[in-house]
């Protein structure tokens, strides 16, 4: 197995691999976007192969099972000798109703709260200083991104936080903030069947020496080989999948159609769909880096070598137009 090429994340001074392991299936079903039932033994196997691997970035959130994925993140990093450990990247400004774990969580980027949610994260994770801490959505409940914005600041200067960033957000608000104080990072969804961040905001990332780690490469999944509605009739009742536009009738049809093209080119090349799909992401100019969802070891090696795969133009050329052959647009969530 190929490690993973490293990148350099934006002025973070962080040289990141290529690829990084996404703990959000990691938390477990039972919560309102769950992936279904989740071993933990079998998370933390994971994340120790993908570190032993060359994968040195693990990005998480307190959304994740509510607080469970950064505890099961916390006991992998406990089983990782020091010097080995890889960065740990998590998100707040997601709150949810303990008494209800169905429900929705609010988008709430309240300046008093942000600091607390970092002290829950950091004792969930078990360490005192997070690498990388990011809004996770557009706040919805009518604060002032500078007030939040603020505050994050405030974490990195009293060292809890070593590097802010944000998820999901508009180069509106990125520009509002930038004006404060440097964003270090955003995390756009990113995948061929999702390119909308490419227009806009992945360049103004690039022209600002903002690192970029892009989600969903894999489309949650449909950009692979093993997809298919048999396996989405198997999902889980609580996979927030099972019911999404991209994984129902009619659009399914067209998605796998569009899977199968794509396996056609990744056989010719000796790589499979993940590792294309992800691959074609890390193509982008201003993309640092994918995370990737695991959730064991035969999981990690499925798509680990998209890590080190150089897609030639005449290959990125085909791959583009089979993506204007095919009506993915239903697919995006």
């Amino acid at each position: 197995m190929t490690a993973p090429a490293l990148r350099t994340f934006g002025t973070t001074g962080l040289e990141i691999s290529a690829v990084g392991f996404g703990a959000w299936a990691v938390g477990g079903g039972g919560w309102s976007f769950g992936w279904g039932s989740q071993d933990d033994d079998a998370s933390v196997a994971a994340m120790r192969y993908a570190v032993e691997a060359g994968i040195n970035w693990i990005d998480t959130a307190a959304i994740y099972g509510l607080g469970h994925s950064e505890e099961v993140v916390g006991r992998a990093l406990r089983d990782i000798p020091a010097a080995d450990r890889p960065y740990v990247f998590t998100k707040c400004g997601l709150v949810w109703d303990d008494a209800d774990r169905m429900k929705p969580a609010r988008r709430r980027l309240d300046p008093a709260s942000i600091p607390h949610e970092c002290d829950a994260s950091l004792r969930r994770l078990g360490v005192d200083t997070v690498d990388l801490f990011q809004f996770h959505w557009p706040d919805e409940a009518g604060f002032a991104v500078e007030d939040s914005w603020a505050a994050m600041l405030a974490l990195v200067d009293a060292g809890k936080v070593r590097h802010a960033g944000v998820s999901n957000f508009d180069v509106g608000r990125l520009e509002r903030c930038e004006g404060l104080g440097h964003v270090a990072s955003l995390q756009p969804p990113l995948s061929l069947v999702d390119q909308r961040s490419v227009a806009d905001e992945i360049p103004w990332a690039h022209a600002h020496g903002t690192g970029v780690i892009v989600y969903s490469p894999m489309q949650s999944g449909l950009l692979t080989d093993s997809m298919s509605r048999d396996r989405i009739a198997r999902m889980d009742d609580d996979d927030w999948r099972k019911t999404a536009p991209g994984f129902t009738e009619p659009v399914i049809g067209s998605v796998l159609a569009f899977r199968d093209g794509l396996a056609a080119i990744a056989g010719r090349l000796g790589t499979n769909v993940a590792s294309l799909a992800i691959a074609w992401t890390l193509s982008v100019p201003g993309v640092s880096a994918a995370i990737v969802g695991g959730r064991s070891p035969q999981q990690i090696d499925g798509w680990i070598g998209a890590g080190s795969l150089d897609l030639e133009p005449s290959t990125l050329a085909e791959i583009n137009a089979l993506v204007g052959t095919h009506d993915l647009a239903g697919a995006i969530r």
